[in-house]
């Protein structure tokens, strides 16, 4: 069953963040940023969708993201998608994408590193990279400030992320590390020195 999200306020609870309506475009948008362990990579920091459980399906959204004026030079606009993330807020998975990655990106270093994969709480991007482990990263034709669609095909333990209607999968994860008993909700994850804005999300739940 395909779901709908209304986007506003009382459809999500924010996770240490901040969430708000407002208007961006000329459309109504949510506006998701961090409000607490704001200088923490990889954390919970995202608005969950209420009373949503979600196992294997799609999920849909269109998002843009900015840098905010106090951001470190660190900063990539950070934005993505949790999903099957438990009640304590605890467990979850994600991917992201980092868009000054992107394609006006000259550092072939950093345009490697455009996208994320990661595992909450134990396998963040700073535990892949201690290891060596480049699986759950790829780079991205996307750039700050510009409308991103971004689909997920979730199936047990494995991934597809699709990224603004392209016909191949950006990054393909077989292991997700929860496993495949993991159940949720779905959410919009932000990290350091961004603003997430988000216009459209859609849910469909498979089982």
């Amino acid at each position: 069953m395909k779901r709908q999200i209304e986007i506003m306020t009382g459809n999500f609870t924010a996770v240490h963040t901040s969430a708000e309506d407002t208007i961006l475009d000329g459309i109504p948008v949510l506006r998701v940023a961090k409000k607490e362990k704001i200088n923490e990579f990889d954390e919970n920091t995202y608005a969950k969708v209420n009373g949503l459980s979600f196992h294997n399906g799609i999920i849909e959204v269109k998002m843009l993201s900015r840098l905010l004026p106090d951001a470190p030079d660190f900063a990539r606009g950070f934005i993505g998608i949790v999903y099957r993330a438990n009640e304590a807020d605890y467990e979850f998975e994600s991917f992201y994408v980092r868009p000054t990655n992107g394609r006006d990106c000259a550092d072939p270093v950093r345009k490697s590193h455009g996208c994320q994969y990661f595992s909450y709480p134990g396998y963040t991007f700073n535990y892949f990279r201690e290891h060596g482990i480049k699986d759950y990263e790829a780079p991205v034709n996307i750039a700050l400030n510009e409308w991103i669609t971004l689909k997920a095909v979730i199936e047990n333990e494995r991934a597809e992320f699709y990224l603004n209607g392209e016909e191949q999968p950006t990054l393909v994860v077989d292991n997700m590390k929860h496993g495949v008993g993991q159940h949720g909700s779905v959410g919009i994850f932000v990290d350091i020195g961004t603003e997430a804005f988000i216009s459209d999300l859609k849910v469909e739940c498979a089982d």
